[in-house]
């Protein structure tokens, strides 16, 4: 096996033993057959992982998968290698023990002191615990400067240019005839090279391939070129929730490295609803399919108690659906700095903790879990939310991963704001009334440097991801690429070998 990538949901096996007995005689009881090795390593695994010892959980289901593999049983080979994966996913974000982390914080803030160090390392930094030692999320550095806005004006003091970055925000060209103004045609190439040697010699590769989707600000998405044709299943799809080709390309059709590109082009909107009057939003339609659908609990989407208490604080007396997410919108930023999360340990770490849900409780998040906590809050008031994903082009001409948010308001449709832009005014030494400018423009409006993917986190395709896949299920920014027969975590190494170009053509 040339590597052992990251796993982490595991499904708890339960072993029944069903007796059946008569009515008037007992039946004699047939002793259980042996477990295998395999079966026994591989329940080993779960037991492991069970007791958080992720690390012994992954070498006990690679033995599992060897013995399977050996006595020419796919599917239990399969099943423990995808086991593997998940548990190696649980815990490979979180690379550093304490010395290595308090190394980190010295290297990355100048002048740190010990005080400093050992407060955030045992109250603010994300860990995770895995034989029973405590292990730190690779960038728990950065994530104290983005806690320590002193710290971090610092260390871009010379490095963000902040007045490119606002240059929507403090334009002022907004037509009258908004909210959909201002348009960029945008054209460019997404391209997946898997080298060869990655790749396995037999079975079939499923790939979901993304793609622009059409919104109401992103409009003329078009798509050509597409690779491979003839292993095409299902798509190209540019409309619904998600954009993405859905690929079944078997092993021996690949000579040499896998290449599967695509031609894309869209027009993309500055969307202007600053003038949003709040007497004029309209009632909800609360039978309607799409507002039972933003109002509900997903999988990284959390409507809990807790939820709905904290929003209720948040918003006290008012009542105005419009008004209540500004107030969403201004907690959110005055209350969770940006932080980088692991969110590949968070999509496979069983049981299962919903993204909004691990900002809530551990006030950590960054532009996908700040926009699904802002989601999760205005749900869980009756009011319809969503976190967009796709990239941006604001902070470079480079498209850069990125996820905001939309809340819906009968009269006015979906309105966009994006609480982590709003945040990097916080990070510059900026007059305040300009700061402020700045956090109001994304209050209610957003810049047209944007690619959509998907309408909302955790959006379905057709057919779906195989439930026991190996897979980062939450977002499509990147391919997901599904294998039976790899011994490689094909799906882990999609961004590395993914990449989108984009230019504006008019």
């Amino acid at each position: 096996m040339r590597y052992r990538a990251i796993t982490a949901f595991l499904v708890v096996s339960v072993l029944l033993l069903v007796f059946a007995a008569g009515c008037t005689a007992a039946t004699e009881e047939k002793a259980a057959p042996a477990p295998s090795p395999a079966d026994e390593a591989y329940a080993r695994g779960l037991a492991e992982y069970a007791n958080a010892n992720y690390r012994v959980a992954e070498e006990r289901f690679a033995e599992a998968y060897a013995l399977y593999a050996d006595a020419g049983d796919p599917d239990k080979a399969g099943a423990a290698r995808n086991a593997m994966f998940r548990a190696n996913r649980t815990y490979m974000e979180y690379p550093l023990d304490a010395a290595a982390a308090e190394a980190a914080l010295r290297e990355k803030v100048p002048g740190i002191t010990d005080v400093a160090i050992s407060d955030w390392l045992e109250n603010r930094a994300q860990t995770i615990v895995s034989e029973n030692e405590t292990l730190y999320f690779c960038d728990v550095a950065g994530d104290y400067l983005y806690a320590h806005f002193d710290e971090m004006r610092k260390a871009t003091a010379t490095t963000l240019d902040f007045d490119y970055i606002a240059r929507y925000a403090w334009s002022g060209n907004h037509s009258e005839t908004g909210p959909y103004v201002n348009p960029v045609r945008y054209a460019g190439v997404e391209r997946l090279e898997i080298p060869h040697e990655v790749l396995p010699s037999t079975g079939v590769l499923k790939i979901w391939f993304p793609l622009p989707v059409e919104t109401e600000s992103q409009t003329n998405v078009t798509v050509t070129n597409l690779s491979c044709p003839d292993f095409i299943v299902a798509g190209p799809v540019t409309t619904g929730a998600i954009g993405y080709v859905y690929y079944e390309i078997p092993a021996g059709a690949v000579n040499g490295n896998l290449v599967l590109s695509a031609d894309v082009a869209f027009t993309s909107y500055e969307q202007v609803f600053e003038d949003i009057d709040a007497a004029k939003v309209g009632e909800y339609n609360t039978s309607d399919p799409e507002y039972l659908l933003y109002t509900a609990s997903e999988r990284n989407i959390e409507v809990t108690d807790a939820i709905r208490e904290k929003a209720l604080e948040i918003v006290g007396n008012e009542t105005n659906p419009h008004l209540q997410a500004q107030m969403i919108y201004r907690h959110i930023i005055e209350t969770y700095p940006y932080s980088h999360v692991p969110h590949g340990s968070l999509d496979a770490r069983e049981p299962k903790v919903a993204e909004s849900t691990y900002m809530f409780e551990t006030g950590h998040g960054d532009c996908g879990t700040q926009s699904m906590l802002f989601a999760a809050f205005c749900r869980s008031l009756g009011i319809p939310a969503r976190a967009i994903g796709g990239y941006q082009m604001l902070l470079s001409e480079t498209p850069g991963t990125h996820f905001w948010s939309e809340y819906y308001l009968p009269g006015y449709g979906w309105v966009p704001n994006d609480v982590t832009v709003a945040e990097i005014a916080d990070r510059v030494t900026i007059p305040e009334e300009k700061r402020e400018a700045f956090k109001d423009y994304y209050a209610a409006n957003l810049d047209p440097t944007r690619l959509v993917i998907q309408k909302n986190v955790d959006a379905s395709m057709d057919p779906a991801v195989p439930d026991d896949a190996a897979v980062f299920r939450m977002v499509r920014q990147y391919p997901a690429v599904v294998s039976d027969t790899a011994e490689d975590d094909l799906d882990l190494f999609t961004s590395e070998f993914f990449s989108i170009s984009l230019a504006a053509v008019d």
